[in-house]
């Protein structure tokens, strides 16, 4: 499996835990990667849950060093967030990591009993075909944190410059088989103690469900790895019927509510769901996407809809819907009016309190004139009100309000747009132009000014 998809020059960094799984795994890899000369590396993720987990960084850091394979620990903090499970924010966080390494795969040592655990415990929950589905060998990245839909394999490796995909050679190997090797080869791994506790979904059904299925059906395993690889195709079909309708009901980018009325209620909903991931969305329950759904459809044009679910935001503007990523650390309100950020010509400014960056560029005869604009100190500021602005110098000065909605921006973007002054005199609102007085000629030099929202 490994010469369908890995070529001769590529990176590969395991995601090392320590346990029995991933130091096989590693094993494995390590004259494999001399015969088919691939670069091999290691990944510890320190998710800070049970206080040995430095302990065990530290068994990762021993063992990789004994066999001379470069180790990244990756220390997080995470936060526990109402409605979402902590192993769902601990992957979550995990796959933050792996998008940053510069590796053409991470390799995951999950194998399939890990396979049938994931199935029925997603039955259990009800979950659709997506969540039943089998986890396939490999996956892009964006793809199995469920920020993407339509998935297209090809066997090719991910240039370094993308985000690395994610690769499990072992699916098709039992636990017992992966337990058996290690001892065989007298290998040393770490034991989670939280493992062995039956309160845990999972555990129980390791511990007490599995065993008593295995003497009535021994073959369980490789039986529940064809049922989800059907529900893996019967997702693809959703996700390509989704990108179908996605076309009829999208414009420009966004949803359209007039023609999301027009598909049946499980289409749309499909779409919906599907959209939602697209944009990164730790995606709600059934019953949660249904209510939101049914918000949607019931919505007038001028309806100031606003749902709220885990890192994700559902807003209404004008017959559109609107997804937004929410950063759950930052207080969800407007920021304060009598804040202000000096600008001594960085090239990059970061507004903590409107949640983006602002990109100033050099470019003659565009933009702001840089003489101009340095007769006095230049800030940045939120919108106070009253504020006025002359962008066109054949029409008159003209209320910031007025040309922001005719600009047809949200309400809620509105509110979070950086305002550049140049001692008290309003000089530029990125996306909405510079004031005539400010205006560079065709030969000076001008300052190019981008506002980007953090997503």
């Amino acid at each position: 499996m490994l010469h369908e998809q890995v070529q001769p020059g590529d990176r590969l960094a395991v995601a090392l835990s320590g346990g029995v799984d991933s130091v096989v795994l590693l094993d494995l890899l390590i004259p494999v990667s001399v015969e088919m000369q691939f670069s091999l590396s290691a990944i510890h993720v320190n998710h800070g849950i049970s206080a040995n987990t430095d302990r065990w960084s530290e068994f990762c850091r021993d063992l990789c060093r004994s066999r001379s394979i470069p180790l990244e620990v990756a220390k997080l903090k995470i936060r526990r967030e109402p409605g979402v499970s902590l192993e769902a924010l601990a992957r979550d966080e995990r796959y933050r990591i792996f998008e940053k390494i510069e590796a053409n795969y991470v390799v995951l040592a999950q194998h399939l009993d890990d396979q049938a655990e994931t199935l029925l415990l997603q039955l259990l929950r009800g979950a659709g075909v997506k969540g039943l589905g089998a986890m396939p060998v490999v996956r892009n990245l964006a793809q199995a944190n469920g920020k993407q839909g339509l998935e297209a394999v090809d066997g090719k490796s991910a240039p370094l410059d993308d985000r690395p995909r994610i690769l499990r050679p072992l699916l098709d190997v039992s636990r017992r088989e992966i337990e058996d090797y290690a001892r065989k080869n007298g290998l040393q791994w770490i034991t989670d103690e939280s493992n062995e506790d039956v309160s845990f979904d999972r555990n129980f059904l390791r511990h007490e469900f599995f065993p008593l299925l295995e003497k009535r059906f021994p073959s369980y395993r490789t039986t529940f790895l064809r049922a989800s690889r059907h529900m893996a195709e019967a997702s693809a079909l959703l996700d390509e019927l989704a990108e179908a309708d996605s076309r009829e009901c999208i414009v420009p980018g966004r949803l359209h509510i007039e023609d999301l009325r027009k598909l049946s209620f499980p289409r749309a909903r499909n779409l919906l769901r599907y959209t939602l991931a697209q944009q990164g969305a730790i995606l709600p329950s059934t019953t949660k996407l249904e209510e939101i759904l049914r918000q949607l459809l019931s919505s007038r044009p001028d309806a100031k809809l606003r749902v709220i679910f885990g890192n994700t935001e559902v807003r209404c503007f004008r017959g559109m819907v609107h997804v937004r990523n929410r950063d759950i650390s930052r207080p969800d309100e407007l920021p304060a009016v009598d804040w202000q950020v000096p600008w001594h010509g960085e090239k990059q400014l970061i507004i903590a309190e409107l949640g983006g960056t602002l990109i100033f560029a050099h470019d003659r005869g565009m933009g702001i004139n840089l003489q101009k604009l340095s007769e006095h100190p230049v800030t940045i500021r939120s919108r106070h009100g009253g504020e006025r602005l002359q962008p066109d110098r054949k029409r008159p000065r003209r209320s910031l309000k007025n040309l922001l909605r005719e600009a047809s921006l949200p309400s809620w973007e509105r509110e979070m747009l950086p305002l550049i002054f140049s001692g008290e005199h309003l000089v530029c609102v990125p996306g909405i132009g510079v004031n005539s007085d400010f205006q560079v000629a065709a030969s000076e030099p001008g300052l190019m000014v981008e506002w980007r929202p953090d997503k």
